[in-house]
C-alpha cells in the first residue's frame, strides 16, 4: 500500500549535512509530533531519537553533502527516514555504539537501510515512534 492509500502525510526535508543545522530538523520532529497529539514523553524521545539519527550520519555523509529526513504521519505513529549519500562504498552504521543503543531505547522500531532513493552508497536510519498515550 502506498503513502497516499494509507492516508498517512508526508513532510521531507533536506538540509546540508552540518551539525550546526541538526536543531533544524529536530525542532521538526517536535513540532510534528505535537500536531500529531502525541504525549510529551513521546515527543520528546522522538526529538532526542531524531537528533542521535542525524548527528550519525552527518558523521558518515559525503563532503558537501546533504542528509534528508522524511517523516510519514499516521494515526498513532510518526516513521522517520534520515539518509545521506557515503563518500565510500560499504560504509555503515555501527549498531554496537552507545548512540544505537540510545536510539533502540528512543524509538519503538529502528533499522538501518541502503541504497536509499536510488542512490547506491546512500545510507538510511529508520525509526518508528508511536503516540503513546494521549493527554
Amino acid at each position: 500500500m502506498s503513502v497516499a492509500e494509507s492516508g498517512a502525510s508526508v513532510v521531507e526535508i533536506r538540509i546540508s549535512a552540518r551539525p550546526a543545522l541538526i536543531p533544524t530538523v529536530r525542532a521538526v520532529a517536535s513540532d510534528l509530533a505535537g500536531r500529531a497529539d502525541f504525549d510529551l514523553d513521546a515527543i520528546s524521545d522522538l526529538r532526542m531519537a531524531v537528533d542521535e539519527a542525524c548527528t550519525t550520519l552527518v558523521g558518515l555523509a559525503a563532503s558537501h553533502g546533504m542528509l534528508s529526513c522524511r517523516f510519514v504521519l499516521e494515526p498513532e505513529q510518526i516513521e522517520v527516514v534520515v539518509s545521506t549519500p557515503t563518500p565510500a562504498p560499504g560504509a555503515e552504521v555501527r549498531t554496537d555504539s552507545f548512540g544505537w543503543r540510545v536510539l533502540q531505547t528512543l524509538a519503538d522500531e529502528v533499522s538501518t537501510v541502503h541504497g536509499v532513493d536510488g542512490v547506491p552508497d546512500a545510507l538510511a536510519i529508520r525509526l518508528i515512534k508511536h503516540a503513546g498515550a494521549t493527554q
